[in-house]
């Protein structure tokens, strides 16, 4: 731990790990509010690789982005020889991962209660320009039962007029067709995962799977998106829609963010609508 940290936050315990570096959470000398820190060890990152861009420029995109409801908010930095320290809000509730394993299937409500509030911070992101490019249940915490953060920016990117993305970077259930083929890719690789994450609330397991990280990425490269009627009998018409344009291979056709907003919060009116008739 860098002395310069040591000097205003406390570090209290362990909360989460990663490839590059450990999560705690921390208090702070100055007002005693508990917040986490996530250190990262430089020397398990390749100088040259595409990870150390994402290690550079992590920082600079939290503080690009704040503030926001939506998003995790980054309140320091610290950085020596050795490591980096982001200093950063706590969220002490649980993450989408959990939820979705403790659950299994959201109704349409619920997932639109979930799906709304995480668009509007891939809308704010990509309207300041930053791709997050690793969208997941475990990135999108809480800190109480509605209060959802978007978190991780270890593998986001900034957004140049001009200059598409590259490189293999996000998870292999939710990472996007043109990015397991190697080709280059704009901020629309955020839709598709997050379309994923739809998928997987509303049927309780991903639109492609497979026994290995080779073979799910063969089902994302075919994209062919099915809805079992066992499975979606009682998902409307619209949900589905949204979902073939979310993940959609065609990324001309894909939706943005914004679109998605759109679309979701006037089909989100027409199910809770249908729901108090039924219930009239």
């Amino acid at each position: 731990m860098s002395d310069s940290l040591k000097r205003d936050y406390a570090v209290v315990s362990e909360i989460g790990r990663g490839r590059f570096g450990v999560v705690y959470k921390c208090r702070s000398l100055v007002n005693g509010a508990e917040l986490a820190v996530k250190t990262i060890d430089k020397s398990l990152v390749d100088e040259d690789s595409v990870d150390r861009q994402c290690l550079d420029n992590e920082a600079k995109i939290l503080q690009l982005l704040r503030p926001n409801s939506n998003v995790i908010q980054v309140l320091d930095v610290y950085e020596d020889d050795g490591f980096q320290h982001i200093v950063m809000e706590l969220c002490n509730g649980d993450n989408l991962f959990q939820r979705i394993s403790t659950r299994g299937v959201f109704s349409e409500p619920e997932a639109v209660d979930i799906m709304v509030p995480l668009m509007e911070a891939i809308a704010h992101c990509h309207r300041r320009g930053v791709a997050h490019r690793d969208i997941k249940p475990d990135n999108i915490l809480f800190n109480d039962w509605k209060g959802l953060k978007l978190a991780d920016f270890g593998s986001a990117e900034f957004l140049r007029e001009g200059e598409p993305m590259s490189g293999l970077v996000g998870t292999p259930y939710y990472v996007a067709p043109e990015v397991v083929a190697g080709r280059f890719y704009n901020e629309k690789v955020d839709i598709w995962s997050a379309g994923v994450i739809l998928y997987v609330m509303l049927a309780g397991f991903p639109p492609f799977y497979g026994d290995s990280a080779a073979e799910i990425f063969e089902a994302v490269l075919r994209g062919n998106l099915r809805f079992p009627p066992r499975l979606f009998h009682s998902v409307s018409p619209d949900a589905k829609d949204l979902l073939r344009r979310m993940i959609c291979k065609d990324v001309s056709r894909r939706f943005s963010a914004e679109q998605v907003l759109s679309k979701a919060c006037v089909d989100d009116k027409v199910v809770r609508r249908g729901e108090q008739q039924l219930l009239i």
